[in-house]
Order: C-alpha cells, then sequence, then structure tokens
C-alpha cells in the first residue's frame, strides 16, 4: 500500500502536466482530417498527401481508418495540419 494520502473524493485526480507548446495536443486525427478538408478541400489534400484514400471516393471513415494503420501518412497529415496553421496565422495579418 502506498503512504500518499489520497485525494478528497470530491476533488479529481490532479492531471499531468500539459504541452502547451505543442498544437497537436489534445487535438483528435478526425478534427485534424476535418480542418484539413475544410481548408483544402479533397481534391488539395489529395495533391499534398498523394494517397487513394483521398483521391478516390474519399471520406473521413476510411481515411481515418488508412491513417491510423499507416504511420509515414499520418505524420504527412499532421506536417500538413501545422502548415495549414501557419498559413492561417499569416492570413490574419
Amino acid at each position: 500500500m502506498s503512504d500518499a494520502p489520497a485525494a478528497p473524493p470530491d476533488q479529481p485526480p490532479s492531471k499531468p502536466p500539459g504541452q502547451p507548446k505543442n498544437p497537436l495536443h489534445g487535438l483528435t486525427l478526425e478534427a485534424m482530417l476535418q480542418a484539413l478538408v475544410a481548408y483544402f478541400g479533397w481534391e488539395g489534400l489529395a495533391e499534398q498527401v498523394p494517397v487513394r484514400c483521398f483521391a478516390l471516393d474519399p471520406s473521413i471513415g476510411s481515411s481515418l481508418k488508412f491513417l491510423r494503420k499507416t504511420p509515414w501518412a499520418r505524420e504527412k497529415v499532421e506536417s500538413l495540419y501545422l502548415f495549414m496553421l501557419r498559413e492561417q496565422r499569416r492570413e490574419a495579418r
């Protein structure tokens, strides 16, 4: 048994420290993909990341399934999402 005192029942356990400088922290792959589709469209997304799930009969569901199984494609999508955020900041100036 641990000698550390337990948190009172009315207080949630303390959270581990977050990653305030990481723009991907806490963001789901689905949210990233939806934002990219809204910004680039499926056709533009297929040009940026040339995979069939973006080019042929694209959908969020099929794309998520592919990206979860394919690390290199997920990394490209995450990089493209970060690029999109930078572009949006530039456009807002």
